[in-house]
């Protein structure tokens, strides 16, 4: 459940941010180099956390097939977080 609850978070705070950057290059000139965008890293690592700690809870307790799956879920999500960062 905290899973899903961490995958919905990421997900709306992700598609606000999009939204948000539509806009913003409306009435702006460049003056320099923008700051990068940390939103997806900070994203994804938090959902890698989540479901690296679920791995490890279903783990712990023998469920070895079922937390295998989340485990593996955290690995590519956590390559996927480090290929994203600026």
């Amino acid at each position: 459940m905290a899973d899903v609850a961490a995958g919905l978070m990421v997900a709306i705070v992700l598609a606000v941010r999009g939204m948000n950057r539509m806009d913003a290059g409306s009435g702006r000139t460049a003056d320099g180099v923008p700051s990068p965008d940390r939103a997806p890293v900070l994203g994804f690592g938090a959902l890698a956390l989540a479901l690296g700690a679920t791995a490890v809870l279903l783990l712990r307790i023998g469920h070895r097939g079922i937390g295998a799956v989340p485990l593996t879920l955290c690995v590519f999500l956590t390559v996927h977080t480090l290929r994203s960062w600026p």
